[in-house]
């Protein structure tokens, strides 16, 4: 046994102990709420306490709590995540070999639901934005797809995305039930929305049929808890219990129910007021950031109708670059997402969500407070700074000529402009739009995965059909899905991204360069 053992409790309270403030998930920011010791709570399915699945007493007047909050007429609790949400929702609204009418950027569990229910999927790509973002999915998009393919049973969309955008959610409803087509919103990251102070309206009130929510997102509940809704009668309730029961555990935890029903009760007693000192946060910080020179945190202006129906501001989008809505770059010398994820890390002790090709993602909630959003402020206007100091050196020396006692550092600048004009060259043609671009379909998900693979190299792979999923993760979205042909530019996609240090996910080896194809 090696002496070197680590206890993940004894990592996890040292790391608690520390100054790194969480711009990521959990919604609670490991805030100290009243709570229990969780030991002595931590109970089974005995009496007096119902059964989450077989609700009939204090779970489900916690159900209905929640259901009553948020505007729907049923609300399941989750406690294996949206994840368990969305497979049920989607196996729900559809029977073995439907078409589903689904937005490219949804979660990896909206594919694993299709190819557990057989479905052959219609694709909706969302547009990317100048700010290299996917965008909104719209009414018209919908609205066409449903009229070419009008054996669609289901419509399924993400809004608001990671980082925020949001969709016309009413009016892709009010077109769905026009052609008798349920519509199912994944709002894993917007359970936090409809309490106003300047917040957009939530899902369920905008006539989604279901919609999914993790209140661990955004709100101070415990990871791992969500929460499903369904309205009006075109999903059947007995048949969102029937899914349930087949993909959530049989022993949920009374501490991840009681934790969403304290989460409900605060938001019931205190969610207003809190969304207003939310509000005055988040709009002090977008005051205070937005003359940055160098980088840049994206604002609403930012956006575009055609882009976005509308954003949540929550979602710190902070590009590491000043990226600008006509698609401009003024850094001449601009550092990559990772590379400013790694300075607020190391440097400040700030730890963000994630790290895209030129942006990293912040997550808030109502939960933060002044002293954490203040220590970014700093961080970022005090690395704005740097950067700008550097563009005014570099500038000396190419001024300097080629002769002189600063060869070296001239050399070195000459090297590093040429490595970042390279760098830009590529961030011009939009990260996003590359890492999401439409592949070659050559059979529906479920039919690749009943066949047999072989992991081969990628220059072998070209031309065959993936196997496996490769994701981007976080957020999760699926670069590839089994039954897409693999392109030479695919594998320089997978390349890239592991140049950059983003992690690049499927159950092949792809460190090794290897991916599973199709082979029969």
């Amino acid at each position: 046994m090696s002496y070197n053992m680590k206890y993940l409790d004894e990592e996890l309270i040292l790391y608690s102990k520390t100054d790194a403030y969480p711009f990521h998930m959990p919604g609670h920011k490991r805030q100290n709420i009243d709570f229990p010791n969780p030991y002595s709570i931590d109970i089974t399915e005995i009496d007096g306490f119902d059964n989450l699945h077989h609700a009939e007493g204090i779970i489900k007047e916690a159900q209905e709590r929640a259901a009553e909050l948020y505007g729907s007429e049923h609300c399941y609790y989750l406690v294996n995540g949206s994840t368990c949400g969305l497979l049920a929702a989607v196996c729900a609204a559809t029977k073995k070999r439907d078409k589903i009418l689904v937005a490219r950027n949804s979660h990896k569990a909206v594919y694993h639901a299709m190819s557990l229910n057989e479905l052959d999927a219609v694709y909706l790509y969302p547009r990317i934005t100048v700010n290299d973002l996917q965008g909104q999915i719209t009414v018209k998009q919908v609205e066409k797809a449903l009229y070419e393919h009008p054996d669609i049973a289901a419509v399924m969309i993400t809004s608001p995305t990671y980082e925020g955008i949001i969709s016309d959610v009413a009016g892709i409803a009010k077109v769905c039930h026009a052609h008798s087509v349920p519509l199912i919103v994944d709002e894993a990251h917007g359970a936090h929305l409809g309490f106003g102070a300047g917040f957009p309206e939530n899902a369920v009130r905008l006539g989604a049929d279901a919609v999914i929510m993790s209140l661990h997102k955004t709100l101070p509940s415990f990871t791992q808890t969500a929460l499903l809704h369904i309205n009006g009668d075109r999903i059947v309730p007995e048949q969102v219990q029937r899914y349930l029961g087949v993909f959530q555990t049989s022993s949920p935890s009374y501490l991840f129910m009681a934790g969403m029903d304290a989460c409900v009760r605060m938001l019931i007693e205190q969610g207003k007021e809190l969304s207003r000192n939310y509000r005055k946060l988040l709009d002090d910080f977008y005051q205070e950031t937005a003359e940055l020179k160098n980088l840049h945190v994206m604002q609403r202006e930012d956006l575009n109708i055609q882009e976005a129906y509308g954003w949540d501001d929550s979602k710190l989008v902070i590009y590491a670059g000043d990226r600008r809505t006509d698609g401009s770059d003024t850094s001449k010398k601009r550092m990559t997402g990772e590379e400013l994820y790694q300075i607020l890390l190391k440097k400040y002790h700030l730890q963000m969500e994630m790290a895209s090709g030129n942006y990293v993602l912040g997550m808030t909630s109502i939960m933060d407070n002044r002293e954490g959003l203040e220590r970014l402020t700093t961080a970022l206007k005090e690395i704005d700074d740097m950067i700008e100091i550097e563009k005014i050196e570099a500038k000396k020396l190419e001024c300097m000529g080629t002769w002189g006692s600063n060869k070296s550092q001239i050399a070195e600048a000459v090297q590093w402009e040429e490595m970042s004009e390279a760098r830009n060259h590529t961030a011009e043609q939009s990260f996003t739009a590359r890492m999401y671009t439409k592949n070659r379909q050559e059979m529906q998900i479920y039919q690749a995965v009943e066949l047999p693979y072989r992991e081969v190299s990628f220059d072998e792979a070209v031309g065959k059909m993936a196997a496996d999923y490769v994701f981007l993760y976080p957020p999760g979205i699926p670069m590839i899905v089994p039954g897409e042909v693999i392109s030479p530019s695919f594998i320089e996609k997978i390349r890239e991204c592991q140049g950059l240090g983003l992690n690049v996910s499927g159950q092949s080896n792809l460190c090794d360069e290897r991916i599973k194809i199709v082979y029969f």
